[in-house]
């Protein structure tokens, strides 16, 4: 019996919407605060033991960091001078959940101002003019972040597998998305940009250099299933024609290799599964982009074990 929970998109649609635009508030939080890193590795949230975490935020009045807790289902905002407040996540609205986190770092003496538009999100409205009333199926959270829990640990183990410059496993808000990113080095070509609700030159220095990158998404409109993914930019020739082992696949309407999270979860060994489809398809991109690999490349960590030098 596998442990890895079912996700099931349509039945939790609704939630994840209203848990994506809580997130991208808490996410705007820290951009707002936080100088830039290159790529954007200063936006996102990070998967914990109880949820999803923002690390600590700078501020005028000291370090805070936010913290989702998807077990007791509550917001924690804690402070470095001990100070801290806790806001209950359930069904409503996000004007309310935006007016109670900003009232609550303002009680905390954060000063902080975000842009209140989503992004990358369809018809989007602003924070503080959405009053649609969402449900927060518990349950349903529950099963991502145990979902999240189990592939975040899995891309991290992928991810001792390389000496290059590698990003750290992100939760991006803004795609509702776990990535981790390798780069091989070299400059890229010019990002055309046209992301729908993500501005280009925030496209354009994310993809500065060329990359594989691998992740997880929990479903959408467009794409109505979990799934892993993986993509290379720039592609390079031969990337679609490519083969990986099954279940594994190319999408030629996504232009990335693709992974069921179902095929994963059902799976005898689904971390085997995982590791797999993420070798695979970095191999690809590294093949065939002519990746300095003997430089790059490492086996897998084995904990308490130095890398052999």
């Amino acid at each position: 019996m596998t442990n890895w929970p079912r996700i099931d998109w349509p039945a939790w649609r609704e939630t994840a919407v209203h848990l994506q635009l809580m997130t991208q508030i808490v996410g705007k939080i820290r951009i707002a605060l936080t100088p830039w890193l290159n790529h954007g590795w200063h936006v996102p949230l990070y998967v914990t033991p109880r949820g999803l975490g923002s690390s600590p935020i700078p501020s005028g009045a000291g370090a805070f960091e936010v913290d989702f807790d998807f077990q007791a289902h509550e917001l924690r905002i804690a402070c470095i001078s001990g100070d801290s407040r806790t806001l209950t996540l359930g069904e409503g609205t996000i004007a309310n959940f935006y007016a109670a986190v900003m009232q609550a770092l303002s009680d905390l003496g954060v000063s902080v101002t975000i842009k209140t538009m989503p992004n990358e999100m369809p018809d989007p409205v602003r924070f503080p003019d959405d009053h649609a009333v969402r449900p927060y199926d518990r349950a349903a959270v529950e099963a991502f972040h145990a979902a999240l829990a189990r592939i975040d640990h899995g891309f991290k183990v992928f991810r001792t597998g390389f000496l290059g410059k590698s990003s750290p496993v992100h939760f991006f808000w803004g795609s509702f998305d776990l990535a981790v990113t390798r780069f091989s080095g070299r400059r890229a070509p010019r990002h055309p940009g046209g992301i729908p609700g993500l501005p280009d030159d925030v496209t354009r220095e994310a993809y500065s250099h060329e990359v594989a990158s691998a992740g997880f998404w929990p479903g959408s409109d467009a794409f109505p299933r979990p799934a892993f993914y993986a993509y290379a930019y720039p592609a390079p020739e031969g990337y679609a024609e490519a083969a990986i082992p099954a279940p594994g696949y190319f999408d030629g309407g996504l232009g990335e290799f693709l992974l069921d999270y179902e095929a994963v979860r059902t799976a005898a060994d689904p971390e085997a599964v995982l590791l797999e489809f993420l070798q695979s398809t970095y191999d690809v991109a590294a093949d065939l982009g002519k990746w300095d690999r003997a430089a790059l490349d490492c086996p897998i960590g084995i904990p308490g074990r130095p890398r052999i030098v």
